[in-house]
Parts: C-alpha cells; sequence; structure tokens
C-alpha cells in the first residue's frame, strides 16, 4: 500500500543513521514506503467508504455500487442509508470505523462544522484511514477547513482533496454532475475512475481551489436566481401567460440551467428539494465572508442572500431552491397560480 512520504518525515534521522541491522531494515522500509505507487482505482480491488445519503449522496453511491465498487456508509440516521444497503451496501457505526475499512473515504454532509466532525473529530476518518488512503470532501464548504484537512491527511500519510459538485439533485441522478477538484493533481487523476461515476471532473488548483470554484458558481446561480423569478413576476403581473413566457425566452438570450431546471418546478408549486434553502444559505454567507475577506464588493450576492434568509425566516428553509419565488410573491403581495395564470 502506498503511504505518503510526509508519513515518514517525521522518523529521526539519527535514528536512520545509526549503523545497525534494525536502522539498515527501517531505511529499507522507508525507501519502500515512500516510492511505491499506491494501486490502480477498481471495482473489486478499491474499498470506498461514503458519509452523508442525502438527496444528493444516496444517488451518487447508488452510481458507485451500479459500477461494481464495495461501498460503506454512514450517515447520522441510519434510515437514511437504508436503500444503499438494499442495494448492498455495509452500514458503519461511525465514521472512524468505516475510514478503517476504505481505501477511498467520500462525503457529503450539511455544513463545515460537520465536514470538521465527520474528519477531525474523536472519531473521524483521519483518525483510522490507513496510510495511502484518500479523503474527498464533496460539500460545499470553506477553503480554510480543506486546507487544513489536507494538511492534516498528510500528516498521517494520506492524502485530502476538496471536490464539491453542481448539478443539483438531477445531476446527481443522472451521474452528470460538475465536480471542482481541489488538491493535488496527482491524487485527483487516480481517482478519476470514482469521480467518473457522479459527473464531469474540473481540476481547479490546489488544496481549497475547488472550494472557491464551487463558491463562484453559486454566485452565479444565486443571482440567476433572483432574475429568473423577477423575470417570472413581471410576466405575471404584466398579463402575460407565465409558461408560454418561459418557453419563448428559454431559447434566446435569457435561457439558462435554471431555467431549465426550475422554471417548470416553480409553475407546478413544486418545491421539494434538489438543493435545501437552509444549504443555500450556507453557501452564500460562506461567499460572503470570503468577499469580506478578499475586499470584494458583490451587491447582487447579498440581495440574493437577503432573500434567501427571509425564506428561512418564514419556516421554509427545507423546501428547495426554486422556493425563492415566494419571496417575490410576498413582496408583490401577488401570487402565480399552478398555471402561471395572471391572478384575477
Amino acid at each position: 500500500m502506498f503511504v505518503h512520504p510526509a508519513f515518514v518525515a517525521g522518523v529521526s534521522t539519527a535514528v536512520l543513521r545509526r549503523p545497525t541491522a534494525a536502522a539498515a531494515v527501517l531505511r529499507r522500509q522507508v525507501r519502500w514506503m515512500t516510492t511505491r505507487q499506491p494501486s490502480p482505482i477498481a471495482p473489486g480491488q478499491t474499498r470506498v467508504g461514503w458519509i452523508g445519503t442525502g438527496v444528493m449522496g444516496r444517488s451518487m453511491c447508488a452510481h458507485l455500487i451500479s459500477a461494481g465498487y464495495s461501498l460503506t456508509v454512514f450517515n447520522r440516521t441510519p434510515s437514511k442509508a437504508q436503500a444503499l444497503v438494499d442495494m448492498g451496501a455495509a452500514l458503519a457505526p461511525s465514521p472512524e470505523s468505516l475510514a478503517a475499512v476504505s481505501d477511498v473515504v467520500f462525503s457529503i454532509v450539511g455544513y463545515p462544522s460537520d465536514v470538521r466532525s465527520v474528519v477531525l473529530g474523536p472519531t473521524g476518518v483521519l483518525r483510522t484511514l490507513p496510510p495511502g488512503g484518500a479523503f474527498v470532501d464533496m460539500t460545499t464548504s470553506e477553503p480554510s477547513l480543506a486546507e487544513e484537512i489536507h494538511a492534516a491527511a498528510s500528516a498521517r500519510g494520506c492524502s485530502a482533496v476538496d471536490a464539491p459538485v453542481s448539478g443539483g439533485d438531477r445531476g446527481a441522478k443522472n451521474g452528470t454532475l460538475t465536480i471542482f477538484a481541489g488538491g493535488d493533481r496527482e491524487t485527483i487523476e487516480r481517482l478519476k475512475p470514482l469521480l467518473a461515476c457522479m459527473g464531469k471532473v474540473n481540476y481547479m488548483g490546489g488544496p481549497g481551489k475547488g472550494q472557491f470554484a464551487k463558491l463562484g458558481n453559486q454566485v452565479a446561480i444565486a443571482t440567476t436566481m433572483v432574475g429568473l423569478v423577477e423575470g417570472m413576476m413581471y410576466a405575471h403581473k404584466a398579463g402575460l401567460e407565465v409558461p408560454q413566457f418561459l418557453e419563448a425566452i428559454s431559447t434566446g438570450a435569457a435561457g439558462s440551467k435554471s431555467l431549465d431546471l426550475y422554471g417548470e418546478r416553480i409553475l407546478k408549486r413544486d418545491f421539494e428539494p434538489g438543493f435545501y434553502v437552509n444549504h443555500f444559505v450556507k453557501d452564500l454567507g460562506i461567499c460572503l465572508m470570503e468577499c469580506q475577506r478578499m475586499g470584494v464588493s458583490l451587491p447582487g450576492l447579498a440581495l440574493a442572500h437577503q432573500l434567501y434568509v427571509s425564506l428561512k425566516a418564514h419556516g421554509e428553509g427545507n423546501l428547495g431552491t426554486q422556493a425563492l419565488i415566494l419571496a417575490l410573491e410576498r413582496l408583490n403581495n401577488t401570487s402565480l397560480d399552478s398555471t402561471g395564470k395572471p391572478s384575477q
């Protein structure tokens, strides 16, 4: 099994220089550990662990099982992993126990505090992940935390990648997610057979750069969603048939992925989460903190954040991000009905 060079960095050079048989053996072992290449990623050979089996994680795991990988899963609510257990996955009682039987561990959880807990906590992944193992966090989280995890993993002879995703529940189900990968390029290349089961891998740079890219993605989505629901509200108040309006603009410059994914859902009052309002508020909050740190002014981001926070204030945090229309309806004291026709 491959062992990261950092794993042996703490070995005393004085011990290695002693002219003893034991020191000679140790030197050979160190040389072997630092030069041997990691085993190739392959079904039936690579043991995969997965933490977080919610809306996104469940579908992503299913693709790995379908590809033939041995999978062990963990969720704080075990019932949420039952569908995967029925497909053949093993259920672990803790991140620590999961990591002990895994070569590669993925996580996609809710908040940075959750990431810190499952990776660096007292029962976290890095306590038992074997030297040479890899940890991949697909949660949208803080770039500084990704850098911290990378350093902690390297110190244990492991590797860590931040690889948040975009594409929502449909992308997860179809295996067409956009993956923003940050970390060592060589590690990410090695992990591509696993990542390719879930979507397209985009290498963004060193540790934390995957998170920075995803946060930029969230800025673009947030302002696009505001434009979409404002356009729908404008059409509604102008007396247009909103479904006809959306169809017309979808093939022009106003067409967008957000319109394709959420336009019809909004018209049908389908606010089931492909991505939770609560999690989007978290993401936009991280973006705003990074903007403050970098001295960047993004007023559109700030407005979108406030509108989504208003949904949380109305108890709508567990709805999908397309529920943003509700905030616009309240502001304008009107409502789009199920057909999108103007109210009488």
